[in-house]
């Protein structure tokens, strides 16, 4: 597909009528892996694996979605008052965060900055901005601006929390440590490369890529001192056009892709889907140009089955999502990071609703 860089392919490109008629995410799986302790990581096929215990990554993506609802029912808020819970708890004084809570409510490791970092504040975050629970809000802030002063050298885990700083903005706009953290988000990932070929800033792509360049788009908006738009667009724009394939979304999977070398087409995994959706839903709200909707149908086409196997990502029967898409079809399991990132892509269906 021909386009210009930092500018959205055409909605009148090719994308197939299921894209627009998607169901609304349903939370049933979700709530099936969750109890009252936080949000079990794996399941085999739809049942819980309660042994692997619950990690804050996939706590932190729980409260993004359920703060994300418009209109949560009670038990929706039950589970969001649940995983601020875990990620109060998870907390040490210092504003790190334990990753891993293991089926007997020990930690197994010891606080850190690493993505799970990045995303318990992106979590809060959105629960700060989201949340209709004023309690829920309130609470939120308090953590969140415990772990805003605090960095990660790792630029996903500053992407993560970059984009947690971008939501308490949207409420509090005057709330000087997330707009820093938010700069320094974009500062860590750096500006994108002047070769047309490979524009990104690091020689290798790896997970939840597209996060890195909605970071850099919302950074954009700062008052002072925030990178140039059109860095962020034009990242965005060809991490959407190495990723299509015959017109639908094709990405980079698991073991990632290094600058100068072949490109693998499996296992794909949801979460960059989830990334890419994200990141096309908030350059459309920044640009004010619904071309990137597009990108938006093509991750929801994705889970709906119009991906390199034609295969549905998703099983209706349990809401759950499907842990990985390989050259024989779907892996069966539907663990909570690929549940969370199809409830978060269907999200955005709504744009069309």
């Amino acid at each position: 597909m021909t386009t210009t860089a930092g500018r959205p392919a055409s909605a009148d490109g090719p994308v197939t009528g299921h894209r627009l008629d998607a169901p609304p995410p349903s939370f049933a799986h979700l709530s099936r892996l969750s109890d009252d302790t936080g949000l079990f990581e794996h399941a085999r096929r739809a049942v819980v694996r309660r042994e692997h215990g619950y990690c804050t990554d996939d706590v932190a993506r729980g409260l993004v979605v359920t703060c994300r609802e418009p209109e949560p029912s009670g038990a929706l808020l039950r589970l969001a008052e649940s995983y601020l819970a875990f990620l109060t708890h998870a907390q040490d004084a210092r504003g790190a965060f334990h990753n891993r809570l293991g089926f007997d409510r020990r930690w197994a490791d010891e606080p850190g900055l690493g993505d799970w970092w990045g995303r318990a504040l992106w979590g809060l975050g959105t629960a700060v901005a989201r949340s209709p629970a004023a309690w829920i809000r309130e609470e939120a802030l308090v953590a969140f601006s415990a772990g805003a002063v605090r960095r990660s050298p790792s630029p996903h885990a500053m992407a993560f929390a970059g984009l947690g700083a971008r939501e308490v903005l949207r409420r509090h706009p005057t709330h000087a440590a997330a707009a820093v953290l938010l700069a320094d988000a974009a500062a860590t990932i750096g500006a994108p490369a002047t070769d047309p070929r490979w524009p990104w800033p690091q020689r290798r792509l790896t997970y939840a890529s597209a996060a890195l360049a909605e970071v850099v788009i919302v950074a954009s908006q700062l008052r002072h001192d925030g990178p140039l738009l059109d860095g962020g667009l034009r990242m965005l724009a060809w991490l959407r056009d190495v990723q299509l394939r015959d017109g639908r979304l094709s990405v980079v999977p698991a073991a990632g892709w290094e600058r100068g070398t072949a490109r693998l087409r499996h296992d794909q995994q949801p979460i960059e889907v989830a990334a890419f959706a994200d990141a096309c839903a908030t350059a459309a709200t920044v640009t004010g140009d619904p071309g990137w909707d597009t990108g938006v149908r093509q991750a929801v086409g994705w889970f709906l089955g119009d991906n390199d196997v034609g295969t549905p990502m998703w099983d209706p029967a349990t809401g759950g999502g499907y842990d990985g898409l390989t050259p024989h079809g779907p892996n069966l399991n539907q663990g909570a990071e690929s549940t969370l990132a199809l409830i978060s892509t269907l999200q955005h269906a709504r744009r069309w609703s």
